[in-house]
């Protein structure tokens, strides 16, 4: 997966240590031809966020599941074993698309859709969720620092998750550069 040799079974056993979590199966999905995901099916109470910290403590950031997909029960075949072929194709959060209320906002749902690949991206859209990883972090970050002229990072993409959450990053990231500039025009 991008250049990485991954295991999913690896990954199953530590999502299985935390305790809120039944069952857990592990798979490498490509429903989009070229664009393969890790994707984790978890059976239990644990949330997508707190599953993913849980899994960042112990594995390096390529084997952390780009999307999390929670189920009742995880199917399983005729004879008892996990039916990976049942397993169903991940689906972007049902929270409802929120549309980008500002401009930078605006820009940065079209910088996600380019390098996602996404028809439409919402405010309020996991990164994650969207098929985001470390490499399209450095893209998207790439792209926004030379439009917005400010040096956001890969780790301000992953740390933010959402496009409302990064426009903030971004907006606050201009505001202090201003702050600078006047500043040195003032001496």
């Amino acid at each position: 997966l991008r250049g990485f040799r991954v295991e999913p079974g690896e990954v199953e056993a530590v999502l299985a240590k935390h305790p809120d979590v039944a069952q857990a199966a592990v798979l490498v999905r490509e429903d989009q031809p070229g664009a393969k995901q890790l994707v984790a099916y978890v059976v239990g109470a644990a949330g997508e966020n707190v599953l993913r910290e849980f899994l960042a403590r112990s594995l390096p950031d390529y084997l952390v599941p780009s999307v999390f997909v929670a189920l009742d029960r995880l199917p399983v075949s005729a004879n008892g074993k996990l039916d990976r072929r049942a397993l169903p194709a991940p689906r972007a959060a049902e929270t409802g698309h929120v549309e980008p209320r500002t401009e930078t906002e605006r820009a940065l749902a079209g910088i996600w859709a380019e390098v996602l690949g996404a028809d439409r991206v919402g405010t309020q859209d996991s990164f994650f969720a969207l098929g985001g990883d470390s490499l399209r972090s450095l893209h998207i970050s790439a792209k926004a620092s030379a439009l917005f002229d400010v040096r956001l990072t890969p780790a301000d993409v992953l740390a933010a998750r959402t496009v409302a959450a990064l426009a903030e990053t971004v907006e606050d990231l201009v505001l202090s550069e201003l702050e600078r500039l006047a500043a040195e025009l003032e001496s």
